[in-house]
């Protein structure tokens, strides 16, 4: 693998904050950070269009200056940028391939309306197995550089009821070298035979939270183990989903959700909650792709 953190540039405000972000990342991960801008320049319907204009320029323009930036801001920092031809999708993800992670920008709307993930951050959610991590223009919770005393705390949201190892693995492992709490969410349903009735019945209710909540602690039993110094809180409550983990993260440094690694005959899925937490989550997401 070649280890390094791939950016997605494209001179918005929220490209700009990913390059931020993923430079962080990438100091505290200790690996190196590639700016990747992607164009595709291929005419629609074959057409013949002028060379002349001076889009090459203002790539190259836009890639020198944000490396320079980054390397002025992070000392430590290696930085490296490309110009691609191609479809953004194709290219982010062919790039990516062997990369560590991939950080791409969402431009947002409002605190009511959510944000905006555009079709190429999607394809490439969809497309790649690496780690996707979307930041929102004028997010303030990069990463800490130094790896430890991390101000805010992540956010990950599981289903034990299918394995999660890869989903698991991430957040603990970043919760480590952040040096911050972990919080685990999860979230169930009553179950249907149980009916209206007893899902008012207090006995039968405080007894599912507790099965749940026993079978969340024993999931993540083997991670607390091999990982004994990070701050682990966990809780499995009745609830949505999505909407849990968007309002348990929204003053967290990464929200982190899963997305099963499946194919159908309409392409892949990255699956409804982790689909609504990419849109309304006011954190940082990332995205693991597991089987």
């Amino acid at each position: 693998m070649n280890d390094l953190i791939i950016v997605g540039l494209d001179g918005s405000p929220a490209s700009d904050a990913a390059a931020h972000w993923g430079a962080r990342e990438a100091l505290l991960r200790k690996l190196p950070l590639r700016l990747v801008h992607a164009v595709d320049r291929r005419p629609p319907f074959a057409l013949p269009v002028p060379t002349t204009d001076s889009h090459p320029m203002r790539v190259q323009a836009l890639l020198s200056e944000t490396a320079d930036h980054l390397r002025t801001r992070y000392n430590e920092l290696e930085v490296s940028a490309e110009s691609c031809v191609g479809k953004p999708a194709d290219v982010l993800r062919d790039t990516a391939a062997n990369a560590h992670m991939i950080v791409l920008g969402a431009r947002g709307l409002s605190s009511v309306t959510g944000y905006v993930l555009g079709s190429v951050a999607m394809a490439v959610i969809r497309a790649t197995v690496r780690p996707v991590v979307m930041v929102r223009a004028g997010d303030e919770s990069a990463p800490p550089t130094s790896g430890r005393l991390a101000s805010r705390d992540l956010v990950v949201g599981v289903d034990i009821s299918r394995p999660c190892d890869a989903l698991l693995a991430f957040a603990f492992d970043e919760a480590a070298r952040r040096g911050c709490a972990l919080h685990v969410l999860h979230s169930w349903s009553l179950p249907p035979l149980f009916g209206y009735g007893a899902a008012y019945d207090p006995r039968v209710h405080a007894q599912l939270e507790l099965d749940a909540n026993a079978a969340l602690a024993d999931a993540l039993s083997p991670w607390r183990a091999a990982h004994p110094a990070v701050d682990v809180t966990s809780r499995a409550s009745v609830g949505h989903a999505a909407t849990d983990l968007v309002g348990s993260s929204s003053d967290a440094a990464l929200a982190i959700v899963g997305r099963r690694i499946r194919r159908s005959a309409v392409g892949s899925h990255i699956g409804p909650v982790t689909h609504a937490v990419l849109h309304h989550s006011r954190a940082p997401v990332a995205v693991i792709a597991h089987a």
